[in-house]
């Protein structure tokens, strides 16, 4: 009996598993980032949360006091770095970024990463078309990006010539849309 009881709670478990794995694709527009689906009906924060490869970016949005903003309807379209992107700082940064004294810088370099609108990789693209190669973006801190295409990537320049790829486009969200890079852009 017990045997059995097993069985069906794995079987239960397994068709649990399966239907989340299936409605993840199945909500068009749905992409993988960090091993989590990041669902077009969901925000920028309540998506986020769930990428292993966020975390540090996460815990410097809840450290400057973003959360509710990013929550907000926006539209935004982030450039959302890596824990990877972040590590590629010099060491401390962010731990001393993070400290309550710092959360003005923190915030500088977090809304750098952040251009009002919804602006997915078509959006972009016509704007370097526009710009005749090349398209310099507004960021909501106030600064300036530049965007071009080498071949098929993506990439980003910022203020103090700092360069980032654009590793997972059009992660689409209920109030925006994340472009993963792999570098942290910095104000000047």
């Amino acid at each position: 009996m017990k045997k059995l009881f097993f069985s069906a709670f794995a079987l239960v478990a397994i068709a649990i598993a399966t239907s989340t794995t299936v409605f993840a694709q199945n909500e068009k527009g749905t992409k993988m980032v960090g091993g989590a689906a990041m669902y077009p009906s969901k925000d920028i924060v309540d998506n986020a949360v769930n990428s292993k490869d966020h975390t540090t970016l996460v815990a410097a949005v809840k450290a400057a006091g973003l959360v509710e903003t990013l929550k907000s309807n926006g539209p935004f379209t982030v450039f959302a770095p890596t824990n990877s992107a972040f590590d590629k700082l010099p060491a401390g940064t962010v731990d001393m970024l993070v400290k309550p004294e710092n959360k003005a810088a923190l915030t500088k370099i977090l809304t750098y990463h952040v251009v009002a609108g919804k602006m997915d990789s078509k959006a972009i693209a016509a704007a370097i078309k526009a710009g005749k190669g090349k398209a310099e973006l507004t960021t909501v801190q106030g600064g300036k990006l530049w965007a071009w295409m080498d071949g098929k990537k993506l990439v980003l320049k910022d203020e103090k010539g700092g360069m980032s790829t654009v590793t997972i486009a059009d992660v689409y969200q209920k109030n925006g849309v994340i472009h993963v890079v792999d570098t942290v852009l910095m104000p000047k």
